[in-house]
């Protein structure tokens, strides 16, 4: 052989060491190393291009096959989101939000440049480059995922559309597929701005908001158009997670993430070097759950029965937007009347204890946890807060709120609550450390003690030329007690329905002049056929013979018995309905003039407008408007004074009925009504019902008439000392006192009809004496009651 075999060791060996033998056996095995690898490489190379011919062919199939069966874009070419029904104040404020999602639909060119960019920044920086997928931006993802940029999403806006309205979120290749396939047809089919409208609507964003306009009135409380860069950015963390990057319940991931927003906004041109850090450097303040711009519950719950009656349960679903006729600022003005006029009432009663007790643990650290805990079960109720007691004596107490701050409390502040303070005190009312108790600021800005009222109160106000509702407050705490106090409770209205029976009495001749006797009356039990009756008047006193305005000034209950006697009561009973009242909650007997029916406080407010409106009985009207989503009305109230159809009473009663009340509020049991709001144009009536069970002022201004009622759901005495003049006038006061503003004096002018001779306005037909001058004589006493009077005095005076 003259040549070795190159594998064989013994072969090898028998060379010498010689450079080029050596040389010649290293080239050798590389250059067939070489070849062997090319033999591979082209090997593979055919298998990858049979591969990509048989993926080329197979994805080939794979589209022939899904692109037909893709859905029809019906649900996003006909876009239609599910829209709360929003209720509105008249000049535009939001009262109320009803439905699954809280949505409101915004058009492209009505959303900020800043939210835009914040959106387009972190999801799809570039949306309108690509055609619906961004191939780079996949290569990117991918690349990404070796590298130290962190993960980066690859699915565009309209993929994650395609996704929202059609896909499930299972992650496999199959649905992958149809959301890129989707994407492309939607591309097709929509412009960018209409894609970009859709996502920015519909995208789900915490907090049960759907949309960018809605999660910002529901994180910071103002419309998009306000936002900053650094709060379009927070928002624009959502989309991804919306629990994980709550800025609410995880400020610090939110945060992490909001910044990462405003570095992404910077490089892609959106914002400049200056406007970052200004975004960065920016505070943020939410608005926390209970937070609402204007207390409006009952109001705002009115107008969601009234829209469902119409609506059915589309009402929740198509957008409706509901104006009302009440304006934000005399609804607040309400809203905290009552309330005020409530918890002083409260201060008045026997402290009746902390809510709860709670046991704290001796180490700080674990304290402010405990306190939050226990505290989560007592929420504040607006003004009115909880705290826990951390330390508690008769010269002071130490309690903690639910946002950490802790309060000390002395003197005046501690005077409520004396009893359960006291070393002495009965344990389950005691006030220790551990007890729940709420406290209030006063107008001095410091804290007292309190607590919850347990009674309760009503408020409405209306406009009686045109009846619509300028405020409503239907109770002290929606969320504790949904019950309208203002269109449910049906109360004994006592001396304020007075003037019901003295307008009935004017068309039978009695003028403000007529003299009837202010003395005892007494049925005995032969008359009565059981028990005997002696109605009282309140302060218990008598003052003989006086004229009609003195004794309703007086609210003198002998008279109003006096005069119903006279002018017969069925005649009064059928009168009455003129007002609105029910004949049927009136019973037919004497006490009908001590206000012993029903009423609620809207028909004692419809009632009174009919003296300020000259003789109209006006329907109260709540809702101003209705719109869809596109802005078409579809239901609007025309607001014009009430034509001679509506009159029910003359002018010539409603202006002396309006003399009547105003001297009630000049001279009378509602004095401090004019003298407090120093004007002359005020007008209306006390009422306290037997045993002072409820409590009422309804009364009027010309352009505005307004009623409070104040008493127990489960009916009690208020106090012996508690009536209609100390405890409803104030709030009264109070609400028209703002409302009254800038309103000029305008007193009810005389009307055709009427005659005014020494002082006193009496009907032309009953100028000259030809009326009933008095009825303070023995021949005028009330008959003994008949058989069915008895049955109704026993049932409502035993």
């Amino acid at each position: 052989m003259s040549d070795a075999d190159p594998n064989d060791p013994a072969s090898s060996s028998s060379k010498g060491p010689g450079k080029h033998s050596s040389s010649n056996a290293a080239v050798a095995p590389a250059s067939r190393a070489v070849a062997a690898l090319l033999r591979v490489l082209a090997a593979l190379f055919g298998v990858a291009l049979a591969l990509g011919a048989a993926g080329l062919i197979c994805g080939g199939i794979a589209l022939a096959v899904a692109y037909p069966n893709l859905p029809e874009l019906d649900a996003i070419t006909d876009y239609r989101p599910k829209l709360p029904l929003r209720v509105f104040s008249a000049d535009g404020v939001l009262l109320g939000e009803y439905g699954d999602e809280r949505r409101q639909f915004t058009p492209i060119a009505e959303i900020p440049d800043v939210m835009k960019h914040a959106v387009l920044a972190i999801e799809d920086a570039r949306f309108y480059q690509h055609s619906g997928v961004d191939y780079l931006g996949v290569l990117r993802a991918g690349v990404a995922q070796f590298g130290a940029a962190g993960s980066q999403g690859a699915s565009t806006i309209t993929m994650q559309v395609a996704r929202n309205f059609y896909l499930s979120t299972e992650k496999t290749i199959t649905r992958k597929l149809y959301e890129v396939l989707l994407a492309l047809k939607i591309e097709s089919a929509l412009s960018k701005d209409h894609i970009l409208e859709i996502y920015m609507n519909q995208i789900y964003l915490g907090q049960r908001a759907h949309g960018f306009a809605a999660a910002s009135e529901i994180y910071f409380g103002k419309p998009l158009r306000e936002l900053t860069v650094a709060e379009a950015a927070m928002l624009a963390g959502l989309p991804k997670a919306p629990s994980a990057y709550n800025p609410i319940a995880n400020p610090r991931r939110a945060t992490v993430r909001q910044r990462y927003i405003v570095d992404r906004m910077l490089d892609n041109g959106f914002i400049t070097a200056e406007q970052r850090e200004t975004a960065l450097a920016q505070t943020l303040k939410y608005r926390t759950p209970t937070e609402v711009p204007v207390h409006a519950e009952y109001l705002a719950e009115a107008a969601r029965q009234l829209m469902f009656a119409q609506y059915g349960a589309d009402t929740y679903t198509r957008g409706l937007n509901v104006q009302l006729t009440v304006q934000a600022s005399d609804q607040a003005a309400a809203y905290h009347a009552l309330r005020k006029g409530l918890m002083d009432f409260e201060r008045r009663q026997v402290y009746r204890g902390p809510e709860a007790y709670v046991d704290l643990p001796a180490d700080p650290k674990a304290l402010d946890a405990r306190i939050a805990e226990a505290l989560a079960d007592h929420p504040d109720n607006d003004e009115l807060k909880a705290a826990v007691v951390l330390e508690a004596s008769p010269k002071k107490v130490i309690a903690a709120l639910q946002s950490g701050e802790a309060l000390t409390i002395t003197g005046e502040g501690l005077k409520p609550a004396t009893s359960g303070l006291s070393d002495r005190a009965d344990p389950k009312v005691q006030v220790r450390r551990g007890a729940i108790v709420r406290v209030l600021k006063t107008v001095k800005g410091d804290w007292t003690l309190t607590q919850q009222p347990e009674v309760e109160g009503a408020f409405v106000s209306m406009e009686p030329q045109t009846g619509a509702i300028r405020a409503l407050v239907g109770g002290f705490d929606f969320g504790k007690n949904k019950f309208n106090h203002v269109t449910q409770a049906w109360r004994q209205p006592g001396s304020s329905f007075k003037p019901f029976i003295y307008s009935a009495a004017l068309e039978k001749g009695f003028t403000p002049a007529t003299v009837v006797n202010d003395a005892p009356l007494f049925f005995d039990a032969g008359s009565t056929g059981s028990q005997p009756w002696e109605p009282k008047n309140y302060d218990g006193t008598f003052d003989g013979p006086m004229s009609l305005r003195r004794a309703l000034a007086k609210s003198k209950n002998m008279v109003s018995i006096r005069v119903l006697q006279a002018i017969g009561v069925p005649y009064a009973r059928e009168w009455i309905t003129r007002f609105g009242f029910e004949k049927e909650r009136h019973d037919p007997y004497l006490t009908m003039a001590l206000g012993a029916g029903s009423v609620t406080p809207m028909q004692m407010v419809t009632g009174y407008s009919v003296f300020a409106n000259g003789g109209y009985r006006v329907n109260p009207v709540l809702i101003a408007r209705v719109t869809d989503t596109r802005g078409r009305v579809l239901h609007e109230t025309r607001l014009a004074p009430p034509d001679e159809s509506l009159r029910v009473i003359e002018p010539r009663n409603a202006f002396i009925m309006s003399s009547l009340l105003q001297e009630v509020a000049r001279s009378g049991t509602a004095a401090r009504a004019q003298a407090t709001l120093k004007r002359p144009d005020i007008y209306g009536k006390t009422g306290t019902t037997n045993d002072s069970m409820d409590a009422w002022f309804a009364g009027f201004q010309p352009s505005l008439a307004a009623v409070v009622w104040i008493g127990y759901d489960n009916p009690r005495k208020l106090g012996d000392r508690e009536t209609g003049g100390g405890l409803s006038l104030p709030v009264w006061i109070e609400f028209m006192g703002q409302a009254l503003k800038g309103v000029p004096v305008a007193e009810v002018q005389p009307t055709p009809g009427v005659v005014n001779v020494a002082g006193e306005w009496y009907y032309d037909e009953f100028s000259g004496g030809q009326g009933v001058s008095s009825l303070n004589t023995e021949e005028h006493l009330p008959t003994p009651p008949n058989e069915d009077e008895k049955k109704g005095i026993l049932d409502l005076f035993r």
